[in-house]
Parts: structure tokens; sequence; C-alpha cells
């Protein structure tokens, strides 16, 4: 009987110890327990939103050379980065040939003028002999349609000649326009042929000081980009510089390369110091949203919203009417300020209207040795070391 009685005694201690130890838990450690709030001032500044991408610098104005007659490259005037002007002689052919076919065209032209004076003569005879009835009908149509055959073979002559003479001048290559020679793809003797396509002879850039860059815009990102946007670039032959841009085309055709969609986007590159080469792979940064000099705050602030379980004695809440609130500490009491929000980048939200620049606005809440109101706020009701609500009396709508 005493070891039944002394077992009864040890279990009541035992339950009395546990229920001191949970009352200690769910009242004496929550006077221990510490709401505190983040803030973030609101402040006049820039938001931003870009993407990046690849691309490709290249002159805004490039030709290339070629010729339309076969021969030989007799002559180079020019060489790499050679400045030329336009009409500038920059290449010969050898033109024996060319003034050998210009010269038998001549002969063929000047055999057919003698053949159309003896059929003219001869249509002109049978005609007055016609008129007087000594000859008949199908020799005087004979007489006059040998004399028009005889003039047509002249016409056709005289284009002869007058390609003949084209070809030639075709042997001596011009530059098109005023430029920099940025390829050069033969070498005197060398021989071209021009029997199905042109040969490429250079290649002449119009203007180094004005480029463009064409960059690949993937398709998750080109919904953003539009004609004016500010642009920057940088290349790896100058790591510390950055280059300003504008982009001037979004191109609508699409490119497809291992199941990536990309279109085209122009953008300018002014190059006043010619440090920009074409072939040159620019780092490109296209700016889809820009503001300068507006209210912003972080976009965490228009997330927070505070709860009863953050009032304690001697605090109240005062609310308002609006889609969108921040909310300040002022004294003991939490004060929402409507606002309208405008562009942001995820990370920073315009506003305008409810609130003035340098508000200290609440943003978070932690507890001292706990977690931030971000991650725990869901759980602030039942979590035994926040602070008790108070009566719902102590709330303004």
């Amino acid at each position: 009987m005493s070891v039944m009685k002394n077992k009864k005694i040890w279990i009541g201690i035992g339950v009395v110890v546990a229920i001191a130890i949970a009352a200690f838990l769910l009242f004496g450690g929550e006077k221990q327990q510490k709401v505190s709030f983040e803030e973030a001032t609101v402040t006049k500044g820039n938001i931003q939103n870009s993407i990046t991408a690849t691309g490709t610098i290249e002159p805004v104005t490039s030709v290339t050379v070629g010729t339309q007659v076969s021969g030989i490259v007799s002559k180079l005037y020019v060489d790499y980065n050679s400045v030329v002007k336009k009409g500038q002689v920059i290449a010969e052919l050898d033109k024996t040939n060319l003034m050998s076919e210009l010269s038998t065209a001549r002969a063929n032209l000047s055999s057919a003028q003698s053949a159309l004076n003896y059929q003219q003569d001869n249509f002109r005879r049978y005609q007055t002999l016609y008129d007087k009835g000594l000859v008949s009908a199908d020799d005087y149509e004979s007489a006059r349609l040998s004399y028009l055959q005889a003039k047509e073979q002249v016409a056709s002559s005289r284009e002869t000649v007058n390609r003949a003479q084209t070809n030639l001048g075709y042997a001596t290559i011009t530059s098109p326009i005023d430029g920099v020679v940025l390829s050069k793809s033969v070498e005197e003797g060398q021989t071209v042929a021009a029997s199905f396509n042109t040969p490429e002879l250079f290649t002449i850039a119009q203007d180094l000081t004005d480029m463009r860059v064409i960059a690949d815009i993937d398709e998750a990102d080109i919904g953003g980009v539009v004609e004016g946007q500010r642009v920057t670039f940088t290349v790896d032959a100058f790591p510390d510089d950055s280059f300003e841009g504008k982009v001037t085309q979004v191109r609508q055709q699409a490119t497809t390369e291992s199941n990536v969609v990309t279109y085209e986007v122009v953008i300018s590159a002014p190059n006043n110091d010619l440090k920009l080469k074409p072939g040159l792979t620019a780092n490109v940064t296209i700016y889809t949203l820009e503001k300068n000099d507006v209210l912003t705050v972080p976009a965490k602030a228009l997330r927070f919203t505070p709860t009863e379980a953050f009032v304690t004695d001697g605090q109240k809440i005062e609310d308002c009417e609006g889609a969108n609130k921040l909310w300040t500490l002022e004294g003991n009491t939490f004060k929402a300020h409507a606002v309208t929000i405008g562009i942001t980048n995820g990370t920073t939200t315009e506003i305008t209207g409810g609130i003035s620049a340098g508000t200290k606005v609440l943003t978070d809440f932690s507890l001292s040795g706990g977690g931030s109101g971000e991650e725990g706020g869901n759980e602030q009701a039942g979590n035994p070391f926040m602070p008790r609500p108070k009566n719902n009396n102590n709330k303004k709508k």
C-alpha cells in the first residue's frame, strides 16, 4: 500500500510540473517576445526594367563591289582600310578581249550599215518602177522586205556595239559610294568569272562613324521592345567603356535555331571616336521600362498589412479605402495611406498620391529570435509567442 501511495504522489507532482511548464511557455515566454518592424523611406528616384541580349556591330551602309564581266585582274588601286570616293577607280580588269569584242561589233555595224544603204537605194528604184507599172507587186514587196530587214540588222548591230562598250566600261571598277574598304577578295593576276554570279571583289562601308548593332532578342522578351527605347552596350575590346544607342527597328521576321525563336532588333551605335569595329560582339541592355525622378517605394511595402496580432496595449489601427495602401507607424497608431501605383520592375514601384517623399513606411516585421513577417505572417495568429490580440474596439475603420 505504501508503494502504491508513493507512486500516486509522484504522478501528481509530474502533472503539476508539466502544467507549470506549459503555463510558463504560454504566458511567461510571451512577455519576452518583441515585435520589431522594418521601414523604408519614400524617395524620388529612377525605375528601370531591362532585357539583355548579344548582337553584332556592323556599318549602317555597306556595299559589296563586284564585276559583271569575266577577266584577269590587271590592276588594284586600293587595299584594306583605304578611304575611297564615289566614282574613284579601285581596280581594272584586262581589257584585251573586251576591246576585241568591241572592234568586231563595230565592224559588223559598218557592214550592216553598208547593206542598209544598198537595200535602201534598191527599194527606191523598185518603188519608182512599181509606180510606173514596170515591175510586179511581188518584186516590189520583196525589195521593201529586204530594206526593212537591213534596217533592223543595223539597229541590232548598234546594240551589240553599245553592249561591247558597256562591258569594256565594266572592266574599270569604281567605288559606288564614299567610304572605307573593309575587305578585298582578289589580288592582281587573279581570274574572275562572271558566268553565273557576280564575283565579290571588295566590301566598302559608307561611314564608320555611324554604326549599328543587330541584336537577337528572345521571343519571351520581344513584346517589350519598341522603337526609340534607350540602349547601352559594351564590347569585349573596350570592357571599361559603355556605349549608348537607341532601338531604330524591330524586324518582324523570326529566326529559329535549336528550337529557340529570336527576332532581330536594330540599334543605332554612334561611333565618332571609331572605337567600334565591324564584327565586334556587343553585350546589349535594352531599357524596356524607364521613368526618372518619380516617387518610389520597395514593392514589398505594398504587400504589408498589419493585423490585430501586431497590436499591443495602447496601439490601434487606422485603415482607409483604397486598392493599394502604404502603412506608417505614427506613435501608437498603424495608419494606412491610399496610393496609386505606376510602373514597377518587381523590386521598386512608382507611387503617386497619399504620401510624400521622406515618409517612412512599414515593409515587414520580425520577432526577437524569430522569423520575418513575409515568411511567418500566415502563422502569427497561432504562434504562442506573438502578442495577444486586443479588443476590436481599438480599431478604427
